[in-house]
């Protein structure tokens, strides 16, 4: 199965590690150490011009891709479950 996580990008499931609340993981200095190293090592891929309000990282076989996505973490969560229905 495949999951939208914005702009018409879509994921396999199997490939998804978490999505993540954007504002709830920058609050802590370990979540914005790990976005910096991410962004430092070109694992970023911003997903729309608009601002991000969650994160989904998933393992890209060699390299691990964090793509930041205008869709809520909630909303995310939502398409996720209606999935596995």
């Amino acid at each position: 199965m495949y999951l939208h996580i914005g702009n018409n990008v879509m994921l396999p499931e199997k490939h998804i590690i978490g999505i993540f609340d954007l504002e709830t993981t920058t609050t802590s200095p370990r979540g914005r150490e790990f976005l910096n190293y991410a962004q430092k090592n070109g694992a970023v891929v911003s997903l729309s011009d608009e601002l991000p309000q969650c994160y989904v990282l998933a393992d890209g076989g060699l390299v691990d891709a964090v793509y930041l996505s205008e869709l809520s973490s909630a909303a995310m969560r939502r398409r996720a479950q209606k999935m596995v229905e």
